[in-house]
C-alpha cells in the first residue's frame, strides 16, 4: 500500500475522503441525469455482445472478460495517472463513487411508488415499478407491489451501494468500477432467457462471487441498524439459504427480520411465475408505509458501510506503515 504523499494524504485517506464526498454528491443530486457512465457501459457491453454472441459458455466468458476487464483496466490507468496528486485522486474517487452507487435514486424511486400506492393509483405504481425491479407489474396488486419494492430496496442496497464501497475499499477506483461493471453485466445477460442461458453463465457466476462479501456485510449492518437485531439475525440464519440467490437471500432475510416483515412468496418475471420460500415467516405482511421504513434502513446501512469501509482502509494502512518503514530504511 502506498505511503503518504507530500501533502500528507495516504491511499486510505484518499479513499475515505473520496467515498464520503461521492456519497454526499449522490445524496444531493442522485444519479447523473445525462451521460450516466453505467448507461454508457451498458451500450458498449451490448455492442460487444452483438459481435461475440454465441449460444456457448466460452463466448459468454469472453464477453465478460472483455467488458469487465477493460473497465478495471481503465480504472487502474485513471488511478495511476493521479496517484501523485492527492486532490485529483480524491476527486477521481468521489466521481467514481457517485457514478457507481445509486442509493439516493433507489430511495426516490421506492418512495415514488409508495406514494402512488398510498394514493390508490395502481397504474402509476405499475408504470414506475420497472424502474426498480424486473418483475411483471401487471401481475401484481398493491400489496404485492409494496412487497416487491421492499425486497428491491434490500437487494439493491447491497448491489448498488454496499458491494461497490466494499470493493472500493479493497481495490480503490478499479474495484469500484469493476464491481459495477460485473453487476451491470449480470443484469444484462445473467438472467435465464433463451438467448442468455449459456452466454450469460459467466457473468452471473462472477456476479455471485463479487457480490458475496457485500451481501454479507449488508446483512450484518441491517441487523445492527434495524429495529429488531435478534429478529434480523434469526431470519438471516433460518431463511437466507432458502432463497435461490446466494446473495439476495441473506440481504432480504435480514431486512425482513429487522423490519418485522414477511417477504418472499409468489412473484412473476416476464410472464414466468416463481414460488419463492417465505423469509421471516413470523413477520407481518408488507404495507405501503413499510416502503419508507425500508428506505430509511437502507440509508442507515449506507452510512455504516462508509464508516466500516473507510475505517477498515485506515486501520489497514496504519498496520502496514511499520512494514513500509522497514522496507524503505
Amino acid at each position: 500500500m502506498p505511503g503518504r504523499s507530500r501533502t500528507g494524504l495516504s491511499s486510505p485517506d484518499v479513499f475515505a475522503l473520496g467515498a464520503a464526498a461521492g456519497l454526499a454528491v449522490d445524496l444531493l443530486l442522485g444519479d447523473p441525469r445525462r451521460g450516466h457512465p453505467v448507461a454508457a457501459f451498458g451500450r458498449a457491453a451490448a455492442a460487444v455482445e452483438d459481435r461475440l454472441h454465441h449460444d456457448h459458455r466460452g463466448w459468454g466468458a469472453l464477453h465478460t472478460a472483455v467488458c469487465a476487464g477493460s473497465t478495471v483496466a481503465l480504472g487502474a490507468l485513471a488511478a495511476r495517472a493521479v496517484r501523485n496528486r492527492p486532490a485529483a485522486a480524491v476527486a477521481l474517487t468521489a466521481a467514481s463513487v457517485w457514478a457507481v452507487v445509486g442509493g439516493t435514486t433507489l430511495g426516490r424511486e421506492a418512495r415514488a411508488i409508495g406514494g402512488a400506492l398510498a394514493a390508490g393509483d395502481l397504474e402509476v405504481a405499475r408504470e414506475r415499478l420497472p424502474h426498480l425491479c424486473g418483475r411483471d407489474p401487471q401481475a401484481l396488486d398493491g400489496a404485492a407491489m409494496a412487497r416487491a419494492v421492499v425486497e428491491s430496496v434490500a437487494e439493491n442496497t447491497s448491489d448498488a451501494v454496499v458491494g461497490a464501497l466494499f470493493w472500493g475499499a479493497v481495490a480503490g477506483v478499479p474495484g469500484l468500477v469493476g464491481f459495477r461493471a460485473v453487476n451491470t453485466l449480470d443484469a444484462m445477460v445473467g438472467h435465464r432467457s433463451p438467448r442468455h442461458r449459456r452466454f450469460g453463465w459467466a457473468s452471473a457466476r462472477l456476479d455471485d462471487v463479487a457480490g458475496w462479501p457485500g451481501a454479507r456485510l449488508t446483512a450484518a449492518l441491517a441487523t445492527v441498524a434495524g429495529g429488531d437485531p435478534r429478529g434480523a439475525l434469526r431470519a438471516w440464519r433460518a431463511d437466507a439459504a432458502k432463497h435461490p440467490s446466494p446473495n439476495a437471500g441473506p440481504v432480504e432475510a435480514s431486512f425482513a427480520g429487522a423490519l418485522g416483515l414477511r417477504l418472499g412468496g409468489t412473484l412473476a418475471y416476464g410472464g414466468r411465475v416463481e414460488h419463492r420460500p417465505v423469509l421471516n415467516g413470523g413477520g407481518r405482511d408488507v404495507e405501503v408505509a413499510d416502503i419508507d421504513r425500508a428506505v430509511r434502513l437502507s440509508r442507515r446501512v449506507t452510512v455504516l458501510t462508509l464508516a466500516a469501509c473507510a475505517g477498515g482502509r485506515l486501520i489497514a494502512g496504519a498496520l502496514a506503515a511499520p512494514a513500509r518503514k522497514r522496507r524503505n530504511a
